[in-house]
């Protein structure tokens, strides 16, 4: 229940503006034209696949977009503006990728993604770049070297400790892109059975000369999610679970594996939250993370609606698995706020990246006590930097890269009013709120920000309390909106826009990343709330579960509460108050329109209609449990509760229902069902099936088909002026 990468987003969108030729030959003119010249002034920006710090904290590597796709470029801390192209790129014009980039311990040699050098770009290898000479100088140079020969899907490389290998995710013979957000493969064959991909660990010689086969680390019969190195070199620690690995991460295991030939070296169970008798019992598990000494394992645990989607708290155990059912430690119990990714900086310190309320927040914690004893205590130290925008360094969610000494951290930000840009955040002398606390690294979109306030309005944070929970959201002011100078009896439209998961947040972040996004509505007049109600990330473990058997109800009023907010601070017409999500949020649209007639439109994109057949017709109905509590055949009545096709008849609110013809992860018959429904009940509406897409859209035309076709549902039903 995600969407792409920010930067493909950007850049695909971008360039389907130029050259799309239009499916939505009904939307208004005005609307559609301004649509496109929207998608067409976002080309200005530039996104960031990766991005990286060496281990000595000297030079920085990052993958950059343009219209060529991307590129990786390699620079010095003390001098940025000089930068050195490392690619296997052999023609500069054409259209490939390279990034995900990962520094040898060394500081010298720099692994990265890329599929440049494969006829036809269909297959991304590892590469090394062999770095000499002075990078700040401008006399550096790189020898690039293809380390391997894969025959499927690579992901996520990571040099050993020892540098003598590079290890990454690997499924061979891939037909698809590994999860549930790609397109499902046609039904045929042996459903379960037939043509099960499984993502493993694969390594291959940090050191070779020539492209090699990669060497499989983990058994055939585990899909492995994420993993780490042991401080040694000689093990892996990885989160896996059995296949097909689409469905099955909410049940997954924390494992640790000696490395060798798996048919000798059986993997570990280290900690196992199905079997667990503690509060991470049926909760998922990321991020694993060894300890500098080898002795411990930290990880996120939590409830996550999402693989990929992390948040939760701060737990520890036992590498050794010496009590894989009971051992773990929650290190940051009752904190208010979301841990999403963490380093080590020694055997008692860890930075933890994490979501406060709407806000970015690097972290250092420190560890107190005996975990064996049961005496183990934490403190917090005050926040390196506290960002009202999102970061990440290219792997996981809010990852930032560390030097070694961990003094220093590399990531790409960006927020409503800040262009993505590569940043730099020290632990010493830069503490502080906001980008000025940070040093920027690139200029990319230099001006791009200026322009930005021609094309959308700006953003403020708007917090309500509801029924004893705090509740923050993101409000996007109708574009040249001046609340000072307003016209007190003028009223504007609002757009509610509620996102995905349940667990997950908006966040401050840049652009016009995805179909339904707010910085296009506001550019098209409308106020726009991006709230993050009860079951969102950012305020806590017992937030972010307080929507268990209750789907569709408290998250509801937190909503409605909010959208009562706005109306009261600002000038918004009652009668023209919309609705619209993705995913978990077009489960919120279709059920919202049920139970209130405040929406006067409404557009539902990969929604749920109905929860007791959506269990068994999608390909994650894991997730469902921790949820529900149970199996619908086992308590069909908490499924039934929460499902919009039983309050059908209360609709009233006209309903655009958009959905992938592929989509594993919300079905496109709860789409059919849903608008069937409402057409029987002589509701205006439309269903749009979009052909060999998956949950996450991944042409660039569907996607822009999808934003034309809601903001001229909008305008239909409540126009802007």
């Amino acid at each position: 229940m995600r969407g792409m990468k920010a930067g493909k987003i950007l850049t695909g969108l971008a360039l389907a503006a130029t050259a799309w030729n239009g499916w939505a030959q009904t939307a208004p003119g005005d609307v559609k034209a301004q649509v496109m010249a929207l998608l067409k002034a976002s080309q200005k920006s530039r996104g960031f696949e990766a991005a990286a710090i060496s281990p000595d904290g000297k030079l920085f590597a990052y993958a950059g977009w343009s219209e060529t796709g991307s590129q990786v470029k390699v620079a010095a801390v003390s001098d940025p503006a000089k930068t050195l192209a490392v690619t296997a790129r052999t023609d500069d014009k054409e259209r490939c990728s390279e990034g995900r980039v990962a520094w040898a311990p060394d500081s010298k040699h720099l692994a990265f993604l890329s599929n440049c050098a494969s006829d036809g770009h269909a297959q991304e290898d590892v590469f090394v770049a062999a770095l000499s000479g002075e990078v700040a100088d401008g006399h550096a140079k790189a020898a690039v070297t293809q380390v391997s020969a894969a025959r499927g899907e690579v992901g996520y490389p990571t040099y050993s400790p020892d540098g003598a290998r590079i290890a990454f995710l690997y499924v061979e013979g891939a037909t698809r892109a590994a999860g549930a957000l790609a397109a499902m493969k046609a039904w045929s064959g042996v459903i379960g059975e037939d043509g099960i991909e499984v993502q493993r660990i694969a390594t291959v010689d940090a050191r070779a000369l020539k492209p090699m086969k990669p060497e499989f680390a983990t058994p055939a019969t585990l899909h492995v999610y994420e993993y780490d190195w042991s401080p040694d070199s000689r093990a892996l620690a990885y989160v896996a679970a059995n296949p097909p690995g689409e469905d099955n991460w909410w049940v997954a295991k924390l494992y640790t594996q000696a490395l060798g030939s798996e048919a000798k070296t059986a993997p570990k169970v280290v900690f196992d939250p199905t079997r667990t008798t503690g509060a991470m019992h049926g909760l998922q598990i990321a991020v694993p993370r060894w300890s500098p000494d080898g002795k411990h394992i930290a990880f996120i645990g939590g409830l996550m609606s999402d693989q990929g989607s992390t948040g939760g708290d701060v737990w520890m155990v036992a590498s050794s698995g010496a009590d894989a059912e009971a051992g773990a430690v929650d290190l940051t119990p009752d904190r208010m706020a979301t841990p999403a990714w963490m380093t080590w900086a020694d055997d008692r310190t860890l930075f933890v990246s994490e979501l406060r309320g709407g806000r970015s927040e690097l972290v250092k914690m420190t560890i107190a006590g005996d975990a064996a004893s049961g005496t183990v205590t934490t403190s917090f130290g005050a926040p390196v930097y506290t960002l009202a925008g999102t970061v990440g360094d290219g792997r996981l969610r809010l990852s930032v890269s560390a030097a070694r000494d961990h003094k220093t951290f590399v990531f790409t930000a960006s927020s409503f009013s800040h262009p993505p840009e590569v940043y730099l955040a020290r632990t010493m002398g830069t503490m502080g709120m906001g980008f000025a606390a940070l040093t920027q690294l690139t200029h990319a979109n230099d001006g791009v920000a200026s322009d930005a306030g021609a094309l959308w309005g700006r953003t403020v944070s708007v917090n309500w309390t509801n029924e004893g929970f705090h509740v923050q959201g993101w409000l996007y002011l109708p574009k040249g909106f001046d609340p000072e100078q307003a016209d007190g009896a003028k009223k504007y439209p609002l757009i509610v826009l509620v996102h995905g998961g349940p667990a997950a947040a908006m966040m401050s972040r840049w652009g016009v990343g995805g179909s339904l996004n707010a910085a296009s509505f506001s550019a098209l007049g409308y106020f726009v709330l991006e709230p993050n109600p009860r079951g969102s990330f950012g305020q806590g473990e017992k937030f972010t579960a307080a929507n268990r058997k209750d789907f569709g109800y408290g998250d509801l009023r937190d909503i409605l509460k909010g959208v009562d907010t706005v109306v009261a601070r600002y000038p918004v017409d009652e009668n023209r108050v919309g609705i619209t999500g993705w995913s978990y949020g077009g489960f919120m649209t279709m059920f919202a329109v049920t139970q209130t007639t405040r929406f006067r439109a409404a557009v539902a994109g990969a929604g749920l209609s109905d929860w007791k057949s959506y269990y068994g017709e999608n390909s994650i109905d894991q997730w469902m449990i921790p949820y529900f509590g149970a199996s619908v055949y086992d308590d069909p009545a908490v499924y039934a509760k929460s499902s919009a096709i039983n309050y059908i008849k209360n609709v009233k609110t006209p309903t655009l229902v958009v959905v992938g013809d592929r989509d594993g992860e919300c079905p496109a018959p709860q789409s059919f069902e849903f608008w069937h429904a409402l057409r029987d009940e002589h509701v205006p509406t439309r269903l749009v099936v979009y052909p060999n897409e998956g949950h996450g859209f991944v042409n660039p035309e569907h996607r822009v088909d999808v934003l034309v076709r809601a903001a001229a549902w909008f305008a239909e039903y409540m126009p802007a002026s």
